[in-house]
C-alpha cells in the first residue's frame, strides 16, 4: 500500500452551522477555490472524500467547514521535502473525517481546496542506504454518481491493476449542512467480490455518492 503521511489541514477547520468565509486561498497570489459537498461521517468509521482541482492546477491550500465541533478532519499527503504543493499534494486532496467527540444527528464536513497553477515538484531521495524512497504504488479510481431511489453501480480497477480497498461517501451540495432527515434519506450498501465493488443506493433526497477505489499494479 502507498506510504502516506496524514497531515493536519493547512487552514484550521471550524464548526459551522452555516456557510462562512473559508481560508483555502489565504496567502496565495493566484488561487481558484473549489468547494465540495457536505459529506456525512460518523463515530463508527472514518469517511474519505476526494476533492479535485481544475485541470492544470494543484492543491495549495485546504480548509473545511464542520457541522459539529467533535469532527476530526485531516487529509492524505505524500511524503517528501519540503512540504508543499507538487510534493505533499497533487491535483486532488483526499479529506478524512470522523466524529470523535460528542453526539450529532447528522455530522458532516464540507471540504475546500485552494488551487494554484501546476509546477514541477521536488525530487524524493532515499534517506538511508539500501532503503527505498516513498513512491506511489497505489492509484485512486474515483467516480461520483447522483443518488436515486433505486440504483446499483459497479466499479473496478483497470485490467493491469487489482483492487486493494474500496470506500464510499455520501454528500449534499449547498451552503448549510444536511439535516438529520436528509441524512436518513440516503442509504448505501457496499459489497466487494472478485475485484468488483458494487454499491446499492437508495435515496429519497437530493444527494451524491462518491465511489473510491484504491488500486495497485498486479
Amino acid at each position: 500500500m502507498k506510504r502516506l503521511l496524514l497531515l493536519a489541514v493547512v487552514a484550521a477547520a471550524v464548526a459551522a452551522p452555516a456557510a462562512h468565509a473559508t481560508n483555502e486561498c489565504r496567502g496565495l497570489m493566484v488561487c481558484v477555490p473549489v468547494a465540495g459537498p457536505w459529506v456525512l461521517t460518523s463515530s463508527s468509521t472514518r469517511v474519505e472524500y476526494d476533492l479535485v482541482c481544475p485541470k492544470n492546477y494543484i492543491v495549495a491550500g485546504l480548509d473545511a467547514e464542520l457541522s459539529a465541533r467533535g469532527i476530526d478532519i485531516g487529509f492524505v499527503g505524500g511524503i517528501g521535502s519540503p512540504v508543499n504543493p507538487g510534493i505533499t499534494t497533487q491535483r486532488d486532496a483526499v479529506f478524512l473525517g470522523r466524529l470523535v467527540r460528542g453526539i450529532a444527528a447528522a455530522p458532516s464536513f464540507r471540504p475546500h481546496v485552494g488551487c494554484v497553477p501546476a509546477s514541477g515538484g521536488g525530487q524524493r531521495v532515499p534517506t538511508a542506504a539500501h532503503a527505498f524512497p516513498p513512491a506511489k504504488p497505489t492509484a485512486r479510481t474515483v467516480k461520483q454518481v447522483t443518488a436515486t431511489r433505486n440504483r446499483v453501480v459497479s466499479a473496478r480497477c483497470a485490467k493491469s491493476e487489482r483492487l486493494a480497498g474500496a470506500t464510499h461517501a455520501i454528500g449534499f451540495y449547498g451552503n448549510t449542512p444536511p439535516t438529520a432527515a436528509q441524512a436518513r434519506g440516503v442509504h448505501v450498501t457496499q459489497r466487494v467480490r472478485n475485484g468488483v465493488a458494487t454499491y446499492t443506493i437508495t435515496s429519497h433526497v437530493k444527494a451524491v455518492v462518491q465511489l473510491d477505489l484504491v488500486c495497485v499494479p498486479r
